[in-house]
């Protein structure tokens, strides 16, 4: 068979099974469920940091996870999620930032449940030993944000002590600004790649998982850029839905994100149901 029959038979697998495993409504499910865990998820990282001694670098968490998003789509939120910074939360080991820590681990259960779905499993673990996982990788994952974004300051000083001794070097500081992108790129990539290995109760083989995820990334900053250019060409939401034109932009495009992610699931086992005898 040839590789267009091949990639064509593999697509429309995929793509198949994303609409009989109910895709498009877990999209809807996984979307919302991220959006509500966004603030809860920078409270506590912003708690960490101000337990730690950084309380600056949560806002630069925040501008790293807003970095991928259309300006449009983040720009409102971004704001709000400064605010939000801003106001004082004292005590890391209280009840309010164990609240906290759940309500974001419901972005990772909405992440696992799609996953499961895609990769057509049953969760056979219980309840205690799921939950326990998403509050690691919520945890997880702000402490790798946290060093993420320090790595961010570091770096623009240690860039700027350079230039100072080696002039040569100061005509790269355009392009010494992509790194924030790769830094912010590494973080999506690893995300994706813990959430594959770790979250459904079964998957394929961690080496066939490459094919989703690259797939899965691609589409995620094509889509960034097409919706970003959407917003500023053709859309004006705000004459439908007024004052929450902004909220609404933004579920719609963290329903493109989930729906994409969820394709790159799909991907993976049509590609392992073609390696099985």
């Amino acid at each position: 068979m040839s590789i267009y029959r091949r990639t064509k038979a593999v697509l429309g697998d995929a793509l198949g099974h994303l609409n009989d495993d109910d895709g498009w409504a877990m999209a809807s499910h996984v979307s919302l469920s991220a959006l509500m865990a966004v603030f809860p998820f920078l409270i506590f990282v912003a708690a960490l940091a101000g337990f730690i001694g950084e309380a600056d670098l949560a806002s630069r968490v925040a501008a790293l996870i807003f970095d991928t998003w259309p300006e449009a789509v983040a720009e409102p939120i971004a704001d709000d999620v400064q605010d939000v910074l801003r106001q004082p939360h004292s005590g890391l080991l209280t009840v309010s930032v164990a609240v906290t820590i759940y309500l974001a681990s419901n972005g990772v259960e909405a992440v696992r449940t799609a996953l499961n779905r895609a990769y057509r499993v049953r969760e056979t673990r219980s309840f205690f030993h799921l939950r326990a996982q998403s509050l690691l990788f919520v945890i997880g994952g702000a402490v790798v944000t946290l060093v993420f974004a320090f790595l961010g300051v570091l770096g623009p000083l240690i860039f700027a002590w350079i230039a100072r001794h080696v002039p040569e070097v100061g005509q790269f500081q355009t392009t010494f600004l992509f790194v924030r992108l790769i830094v912010t790129g590494l973080m999506l990539a690893m995300f994706l790649v813990a959430a594959h290995l770790w979250l459904p109760t079964s998957r394929p083989p961690a080496i066939s998982l490459w094919p989703g995820i690259v797939v899965t990334l691609t589409l995620w900053l094509l889509t960034a850029w097409v919706f970003g250019y959407y917003l500023q060409r053709f859309a004006d939401y705000a004459a439908y839905y007024a004052g929450l034109a902004s909220v609404v932009t933004a579920i719609y495009f963290m329903y493109l994100v989930a729906l994409i992610m969820i394709f790159g699931a799909e991907l993976n086992a049509a590609l392992a149901r073609r390696r099985e005898p």
